[in-house]
């Protein structure tokens, strides 16, 4: 029997919970969060990922940027300024592909998944078996099914933002390539940025059909089919359901967003799995699960 190989880590690093901003209402606030059992105002899962590249550049080198993937399956959430580090099994050979995972200071899994460059089909989150519900059970997410499209949209990614929280120290990890020019000439898009385009441009189109509720990330993939995604481009947008269900506490919905340049390249990709609490719900209000 052979010892597992050593895995590749980051530094510990105190995320910060910015989306508290968002203010009263949502899962990032402490009360709200409180209300719904959480310790507190949670650190959303775009954050954590804000830690995978440095770790991810020592696997898999730039490549990771052009043609990389990174899929993870949130399992603890975490409140403002607790210690995190990120972790991956180093390269097999001829693997193109490895697990990931962060843990907080107390080795409390916070999430776990694949890394990985070229082709990311068997991801954590593509090899899941994505079931859903009778349409009859839901009330929160009741107007949405599979396959039903989004919406199309041309959206200018500006780096004005990402600038602010690069310079505010509120990305973890931080690579200067997110604030100077990157080895492929603009601005690459930190992990937060990129959901920030890909997952608040669907939500154009998302939002209007979900019931009252709070809700959380409950999984997340971003890839790099022909990248990197750099900033101060134009992009058209996409984005359609994959599929609706529930658990005993939330209602979900996988969808997939995808980004195209000018020239109908295929430069970025997310995958993401939206929860809607019940508790959270008037839908549910006096109901048992």
């Amino acid at each position: 029997m052979t010892d597992s190989p050593t895995p590749i880590s980051g530094p510990l690093w105190a995320a910060r919970n910015w989306s508290a901003d968002e203010g009263a209402g949502s899962i990032h606030d402490d009360a709200t969060a409180t209300k719904l059992g959480f310790r507190g105002g949670t650190v959303a899962g775009d954050i954590h990922m804000n830690q995978f590249p440095p770790v991810l550049l020592r696997v898999f080198g730039n490549a990771w940027f052009e043609r990389g993937n990174l899929s993870l399956n949130f399992r603890n959430a975490t409140i403002d300024r607790e210690a995190v580090r990120v972790f991956a099994e180093p390269l097999v050979e001829g693997a193109t592909q490895t697990r990931v995972w962060m843990a907080r200071d107390d080795d409390l899994l916070v999430c776990e998944g694949t890394a990985a460059i070229g082709d990311f089909s068997r991801s954590a989150l593509r090899s899941r078996d994505l079931r859903g519900c009778e349409p009859s059970e839901l009330r929160i997410l009741s107007r949405l099914a599979p396959g039903m499209h989004l919406g199309t949209w041309e959206v200018d990614a500006t780096p004005d933002l990402q600038f602010e929280r690069y310079d505010r120290q509120l990305i973890s990890d931080p690579l200067p390539w997110y604030r100077e020019p990157s080895p492929w000439g603009e601005i690459v898009a930190a992990p937060c940025t990129f959901v920030q385009y890909l997952w608040g441009t669907a939500m154009r189109g998302l939002k209007p059909l979900v019931g009252e509720s709070v809700g959380l990330f409950g999984a997340m993939e971003i890839a790099t089919p022909q990248g990197p995604f750099l900033l101060n481009r134009r992009y058209r947008i996409e984005s359609h359901v994959v599929c609706v269900g529930q658990s005993p506490q939330t209602e979900y919905v996988w969808y997939d967003t995808d980004a195209f340049d000018m020239d109908g390249r295929h430069v970025a990709f997310l995958r993401m799995q939206s929860r809607a609490m019940k508790a959270s719900s008037p839908a549910y209000a006096g109901a048992a699960d």
